[in-house]
């Protein structure tokens, strides 16, 4: 793909220069990088690996793109402003002094690796549990279940309280279905709770850093002990402190532990004048730093109830030859079948909660559509077992009117609202759902740019003008003062960019832009925290 192609679509910006340098929060070295003022949405975003490169112009007279060696990560993203973990020093320098500089946004091939090992592993698996969940999941042989009374739990509803119940009978693998605004997490977090009242640790998952934190956040507010595993610079502000990172350096022999890896590094340093006990005294720091090193760790590993990390991550070193009774994969629905087994493999029960109805992770590849990985684990298990799928059926977010088409459509009409939201709404006499016919107008589709995105001006137009009389409705004071924020959603990502666009150029807009959020269906799915 040409850069000007790249630049278009919001994957690299070009050109840019490099900005000041300095120590983060967790000591990682950053660079600030900018670009000139661009009206194009990009696609950096915290965590995601990026590369940079010099365009140089050859003998020939064409512009030759020449990739620096190092790769770095997004730490940090606004519109025209980015800062870059960098690997050392002279990536820094490099980015620093470099002419015609460019960044774009770097394929990490890491988790492909992973999910590949672990169908390797999961294919292969003999005699073992491994082999039997495997076995299980792909047939129609009935799941284990223990026998006991249903226990009570006055504060949840009676789908959710049988689904905690559901989840602590079973021997093999469990599902929460969990439709929007019924409490699935509420949910999770009680059967988790549960289960730690039987078992010493449980492994916690998900697709993504986000939903990982998010269920996160709900068991430390219960008060349990959570380790999260993965990469702290994806992980949000307020799971950072549990972090196995922070803990770590935040453990009491961890100045001692930096006092002799300090030692080590001047040991080195000094290695031509150490004499003949140089390699005994070498042999002495970095045995006593290895032993702290797992002191600290097991110590760690041994307090916490909870060990949290995405899918992928549950392969993370740390890890290594550690088995949990049970894993609670959340936001299952959303999850690739071969990340999936990448956790699997570390337990011997699994339960999965999320919801089917709702948007499948994203395969662009024919062929693996093709070869059946279209369909998530959790769908292939509702469908071979529908005997340890609940489904929670009391919804606490929206409108009866709103609520019920997906209801109807999606959930044989199962899904009833709350008494106390039925009527919800923001003005009297409301109308909750407004079909707006647009046959009367020129609405035609136009293609744009070399990806051919579509948007639509006059339905564009029709939208932002419903909005505005609405809000008019409100009134300016209300809005403000209760911060009545909106969503405005479309299927194609070319017409959010002109939405938005719009939105700025309006000036009735200009009070309420911090008020209104303008993205495609799956950007709201993913970037909303799940009930």
């Amino acid at each position: 793909m040409g850069l000007q192609r790249k630049v278009r679509r919001g994957d690299a910006w070009f050109p840019v220069r490099g900005g000041r340098s300095y120590y983060n929060s967790l000591n990682q070295l950053v660079v600030e990088i900018h670009r000139e003022a661009d009206d194009i949405e990009h696609n950096f975003e915290y965590g995601r690996p990026v590369c940079f490169f010099r365009v140089t112009r050859g003998a020939d007279g064409k512009e030759k793109i020449n990739y620096f060696k190092n790769t770095s990560t997004v730490n940090y993203a606004e519109a025209d402003r980015m800062v870059v973990i960098v690997p050392d020093s002279q990536s820094v320098s490099e980015i620093q002094h470099a002419e015609n500089l460019g960044v774009q946004l770097f394929f990490d091939e890491t988790s492909y690796r992973l999910m590949f090992d672990a169908l390797d592993r999961v294919t292969q698996a003999r005699g073992n549990r491994l082999a039997y969940l495997r076995d299980l999941f792909y047939s129609h042989h009935p799941a284990g279940t223990y026998r006991f009374s249903s226990m009570r739990f006055p504060w949840l509803n009676p789908t959710q309280e049988k689904a905690v119940n559901e989840v602590l009978r079973a021997k093999d693998v469990a599902v929460v279905h969990g439709p929007p605004g019924t409490g699935k997490t509420t949910t999770l977090v009680e059967a988790i709770n549960e289960t730690l009242c039987r078992e010493s640790q449980v492994l916690v998952c998900a697709q993504s850093n986000m939903a990982v934190d998010w269920i996160s956040e709900q068991l430390v507010d219960r008060g349990i002990n959570v380790l999260r595993i993965g990469n702290p610079t994806r992980v949000n502000d307020k799971m950072l402190s549990f972090t196995y990172e922070r803990r770590f350096e935040a453990h009491p022999d961890y100045p001692q532990l930096w006092s002799i890896r300090k030692a080590i590094r001047e040991l080195r340093g000094q290695r031509r004048h150490g004499g003949d006990n140089y390699h005994q005294k070498m042999d002495r720091l970095q045995s006593r730093a290895t032993e702290l090193e797992i002191r600290i760790r097991t110590q760690l590993f041994d307090e916490a109830r909870v060990i949290a990390s995405t899918l992928t991550g549950a392969a993370n070193r740390l890890l290594d030859g550690q088995k949990y009774n049970t894993l609670f994969i959340d936001e299952a629905a959303q999850a690739l079948e071969a990340a999936c087994w990448i956790a699997i493999r570390r337990t011997s029960r699994v339960v999965l909660a999320g919801d089917h109805c709702q948007l499948p992770p994203t395969v662009k590849s024919i062929a693996a559509l093709k070869g059946g990985l279209g369909k998530t684990l959790m769908e292939r298990i509702v469908e071979n077992k529908p005997e340890v799928v609940t489904l929670l059926r009391v919804q606490y977010r929206m409108n009866e009117q709103i609520m019920r088409f997906s209801s109807d459509y999606f959930y044989d009409g199962k899904v009833e609202s709350a008494p106390q939201i039925k009527h919800r709404g923001i003005l009297d006499y409301d109308h909750p759902i407004l079909w707006i016919d647009t046959t009367s107008l020129d609405c035609h589709e136009e293609f744009v740019g070399e990806s051919f995105g579509r948007i639509n001006k006059p339905e564009a137009e029709l939208t932002l003008n419903t909005l505005k009389d609405y809000f008019t409705k409100i009134g300016r004071e209300r809005i403000l003062d209760e911060r009545i924020d909106v969503g405005v959603i479309s299927p194609y990502r070319a017409q959010v960019q002109y939405l938005r666009r719009q939105i700025t150029k309006k000036e009735f807009f200009k009070p309420y832009r911090h008020l209104i959020s303008i993205n495609t269906v799956d950007g709201f799915q993913s970037a909303i925290p799940p009930p």
